[in-house]
């Protein structure tokens, strides 16, 4: 690698990093502004509120890994054009292509670090971060007002109207199993509650009907506590679930919910698919981002950045609408987490194809 290759990749590489040192101090203390008073006023220990804000760095760095790489590679390049250093380096016979190599080297080594983060430590990470969120930062009910029907094996489906994670008790439970298409026994019940230190479901009202060839038997109990054929989490899975999972885990976990019919798949798909398009988002930013801030421009750097904000800020908003959408609608998450990219990736080629002009 010759000399300008190690000058460039330098910049870019701790332009990067230095611009997540920058930025995540002051996001930690943007948000330990806005939460001490509830961490004070559950007397949260010191070491759960520090193991907190590393997963909460881990995080935020996950989920404005994007802007934070435009925006090191617009600052760097233009400090480049104001020097007229760029127009030194095209002078000399380096073609634009081969300007933009040690960029795209640069853009390997970060691809591969937001690939490794999506796979294993931002799951990680997202775990701790949301189980104080929710243990310590949220309401202390915290209701699921949506309907729950899912499979839950091969033979039984569960139905509930709503659910309280706090006191962990819902309302209108229904218990169906089947033998083949021909329904065997039901059981219903006003409300189910899971009595964590028993691991046993309470269910009042009890109700069970047993459906015979001549005549059904009814059984009926004020209340019974009983073991069920599913998990807590089968029941009501937190929203952020399929963010706290590996790759392998997150498709093993989709495979199990679509089975059981669960509502949830397209904000699990969108998640899945966002492992894989953040690290090519990398390449299609970089370019954007060379191609704008390469030319010296009568404003400066300022024109740039701005510039190079506006476009950031366009990409987020894309981003969230169409993730959004997938998870709201019968929208593909496929399509949903790859437009942005194709779009911008069409944007970068014509960006590119002007630079070089």
């Amino acid at each position: 690698m010759k000399i300008f290759d190690w000058y460039i990749l330098k910049r870019y590489l701790l332009t990067f990093f230095l611009m997540l040192l920058l930025f995540i101090p002051i996001g930690v203390t943007v948000n330990l502004a806005e939460k001490i008073d509830r961490i004070l006023e559950n007397k949260v220990p010191f070491e759960e509120v520090v193991a907190y804000y590393v997963d909460f760095t881990i995080y935020f760095a996950n989920l404005l890994f994007p802007l934070f790489l435009f925006l090191s590679v617009i600052w760097f390049t233009s400090k480049l054009a104001n020097n007229t250093e760029i127009v030194a380096f095209l002078s000399s016979g380096i073609s634009f292509s081969r300007f933009l190599r040690p960029y795209f080297i640069g853009a390997t080594i970060i691809a591969v670090l937001a690939l490794l983060l999506g796979l294993y430590w931002a799951p990680v990470a997202s775990k701790g971060f949301n189980e104080f969120t929710y243990k310590y930062l949220k309401n202390k009910k915290v209701v699921e007002t949506q309907y729950i029907y899912q499979q839950i094996n091969e033979n039984e489906y569960i139905y509930v109207s709503n659910f309280d994670t706090k006191s962990m008790r819902g309302n209108n439970f229904t218990l169906e199993h089947f033998d083949g298409n021909i329904l065997e026994y039901k059981i219903h019940a006003t409300a189910i509650r899971y009595i964590e230190e028993d691991s046993i479901y309470r269910l009042s009202n009890y109700n069970l009907r047993r459906i015979g060839v001549d005549d059904d038997s009814l059984v009926f109990k004020r209340r019974l506590d009983t073991l069920l054929g599913f998990d807590l989490q089968d029941l009501t899975p937190p929203m952020y679930v399929a963010e706290t999972l590996t790759a392998s885990e997150l498709s093993d976990f989709i495979d199990r919910e679509e089975a059981r019919g669960s509502s949830n798949i397209n904000r699990y798909r969108v998640v899945q698919y966002k492992k894989l398009s953040l690290p090519v988002s990398v390449f299609i930013l970089t370019i954007i981002a060379v191609a704008v801030s390469s030319i010296k421009r009568r404003g400066g750097m300022g024109v740039n950045l701005a510039f190079g904000i506006v476009i950031a800020m366009t990409y987020v908003f894309f981003d969230k609408v169409f993730s959004v959408m997938a998870e709201q609608s019968d929208f593909s998450p496929l399509v949903a987490v790859w437009f942005p990219n194709i779009i911008f990736g069409i944007l970068a080629i014509y960006l590119l194809f002007n630079a070089k002009r």
